[in-house]
């Protein structure tokens, strides 16, 4: 397969939040085929969608791959289990949560895999470091660029706040 720039939202709110989400970055980047160009800044953030959750970190990492957006998928979820997640219900909490959020400017839509990220442009989390890493870069599907995104992004509930470690 060609080479594909692949960007990878991740996020803890369980345990030692930093440390999790790096050892998540050092595993994605030890997938065969796979290797980590940039990563944003980390952010303290606002649990969306839920009440008395803890603040999460989270983040964004560009990662070059010449695997299959699946086999990605496959790698991601097994790193998730390996570091303790357990999916009991949408949104819980979680010792590291990883989302494919963008594969080159792929649109796949299967049962267990939609791509883009199909809550990305309405979350403040995964928008910001977008905005950090590649402001210009376009959404395949809205048309617009992740600063364009993020301008238009609801406000409310979503703080965002960058964090001193990276």
């Amino acid at each position: 397969m060609k080479t594909v720039t692949a960007y990878i939202g991740f996020g803890s709110n369980l345990g030692s939040k930093v440390t999790n989400c790096r050892k998540a970055i050092k595993e994605t980047d030890g997938i065969p085929g796979c290797s980590v160009k940039i990563k944003s800044h980390f952010y303290r953030t606002e649990p969306v969608g839920v009440e008395g959750h803890d603040w999460y970190v989270n983040g964004v990492i560009s990662l070059l791959t010449d695997i299959s957006a699946q086999d990605l998928m496959k790698n991601i979820l097994a790193i998730e289990a390996d570091m303790g997640r357990k999916r009991k219900g949408k949104w819980d909490s979680r010792p590291i949560d990883l989302d494919i959020l963008l594969f080159g400017e792929h649109v796949i839509n299967k049962n267990d895999l939609t791509i883009p990220h199909p809550l990305m442009h309405l979350r403040k989390f995964a928008l910001v470091p977008m905005v950090q890493l590649v402001p210009d870069l376009i959404h395949p599907v809205l048309g617009k660029t992740m600063t364009e995104l993020l301008d238009v992004c609801p406000e409310k509930g979503q703080a965002v706040f960058q964090m001193a470690v990276r």
